[in-house]
C-alpha cells in the first residue's frame, strides 16, 4: 500500500455551518465530495487514498483561530482550473490574498485567498516547462 504523506488538513471553525457550505460549494468545483460528516467534523477529497481537507469545531471548545504563518495548498490539474477555484472562493465570501498568475518560481502558477473564518489556503498548479 502505497502512503501519502499527509491524510487530511483540519482548518478550525467558529461557524461549521457556514464553513461547510462555503466548502461544499467551493471543492463541487473540483469533484471533491465529503468523505466524513459529524456534528463538529466535515472532510472533503477528491477519491479513496487522497489527502482530504476538513473543517471542525475546536475540540477544547475555545474559540478557533488562525495561525500565523500557516496555509493549505490545493493542487489542480491546470491553470484554467486555479483561475476557476480562486474566482469560486472569491465569489462565496473569501477575501484575496493574491490573485492568481506566475510565481517567482518556473512552472509555479497560484491564487491565494482565506476563507470565511479567514484560514488562508492557495489553489496552485505546478508544471516543469
Amino acid at each position: 500500500m502505497e502512503l501519502n504523506m499527509i491524510g487530511y488538513v483540519t482548518l478550525g471553525t467558529n461557524d461549521l455551518e457556514r464553513a461547510v457550505i462555503f466548502y461544499d460549494q467551493l471543492f463541487a468545483t473540483i469533484d471533491a465530495p465529503r468523505f466524513l460528516d459529524t456534528e463538529t467534523f466535515v472532510a472533503w477529497t477528491t477519491g479513496p487514498g487522497k489527502p482530504g481537507l476538513s473543517v471542525t469545531k475546536p475540540y477544547n471548545g475555545q474559540s478557533a483561530s488562525v495561525g500565523n504563518g500557516v496555509m493549505v495548498a490545493i493542487e489542480l490539474g491546470s491553470n484554467e482550473q486555479v483561475d476557476a477555484f480562486y474566482s469560486k472562493a472569491i465569489a462565496l465570501g473569501g477575501t484575496c490574498e493574491g490573485a492568481p498568475g506566475p510565481r517567482d518560481m518556473r512552472g509555479f502558477y497560484a491564487g491565494y485567498f482565506r476563507d470565511l473564518d479567514g484560514n488562508k489556503l492557495n489553489a496552485f498548479h505546478l508544471t516543469m516547462d
